[in-house]
């Protein structure tokens, strides 16, 4: 069997996916077992494959059939032009989530200082690590509840030379907010989706990525939000600024509690799918 061959075999087996997207992760699969970059593979498809090769499909498409994330299979997710390593212990970075951290570097620009940011619920670690690699100005910060995460984060931090701080911290309980550190941007994507919605939730997500990072009591949906404004308001230097990512179905209520709390320049912005998705207040 050729690789070409072994390639068409399996779309046709991945059911639960387009041709076109089932074409797209195989290719993954393909490039990391061959080891090559995508503009080569061409030149590989007559090639014969091998019992491994073969073994090594087979249990993809497996775990693929069971609605496990491409990424986790993989362990590794591309975000702003870094590789970051994940795992089950924190969450697949988005797209989405690129757009933010492109609105705070670009916000940083009109800062003619050195700079604290600290991001908060960090996960992989994707947003600090990438504004580190790519701003001049920053010194940043991050934090997670979770020991796992931090360590996923702190191995990306070392993976890709980046010099983010990482400490762990429980951002809901109050009494550790006397840390002496003030931060001039502080930035999270917190939990917010309601326990009662995870039957909504597609099985690739409610399986597999961190319920902790996922979900709030259904009484308290916006508790992430409320309480990091809180910590804003007590953490953040003057004229200091407040990034949320959010939900276009909670982004309303979460411009609302910034306003009852006195931030100004409230900016609610779309993503590039024209959804409400990313906040900005100034202190």
């Amino acid at each position: 069997m050729t690789i070409k061959e072994l390639h068409s075999h399996n779309i046709n087996k991945l059911s639960n996916y387009s041709k076109k997207e089932a074409s797209y992760i195989l290719d993954l699969f393909f490039l990391d077992f061959l080891n090559i970059p995508k503009p080569q593979f061409l030149l590989y498809q007559n090639n014969g494959t091998t019992n491994e090769f073969i073994k090594y499909i087979d249990n993809v498409v497996i775990r693929l059939l069971n609605n496990e994330p491409f990424q986790y299979i993989l362990g590794n997710e591309e975000f702003y032009g870094l590789i970051f390593k994940i795992n089950k212990d924190v969450l697949i970075p988005r797209p989405e989530t690129e757009e933010l951290v492109e609105w705070i570097i670009e916000t940083s620009y009109d800062i003619n200082k050195k700079i604290n940011i600290l991001d908060i619920g960090t996960g992989s670690g994707c947003i600090p690590i990438s504004l580190d690699k790519n701003m001049e100005n920053g010194n940043i910060f991050a934090c997670d509840i979770s020991e796992d995460a931090l360590k996923i984060a702190k191995e990306n931090n070392s993976n890709l030379n980046a010099n983010v701080s990482f400490f762990k911290q429980d951002i809901l309980d109050k009494t550790l907010w006397n840390e002496n550190n003030y931060y001039d941007i502080i930035v999270s994507n917190p939990p917010y989706i309601p326990n009662s919605e995870k039957t909504l939730m597609h099985k690739n997500v409610l399986n597999f990525e961190p319920e902790i990072a996922l979900f709030v009591e259904n009484n308290k949906a916006l508790i992430f939000y409320e309480t990091i404004a809180d910590f804003a308001l007590k953490k953040l230097n003057n004229n200091g600024i407040l990034f949320f990512e959010c939900n276009e179905f909670n982004a309303k209520d979460v411009v609302f509690l910034l306003e009852k709390r006195n931030f100004i320049n409230i900016q609610l912005k779309k993503d590039l799918s024209g959804r409400d998705r990313m906040i900005k207040a100034k202190l």
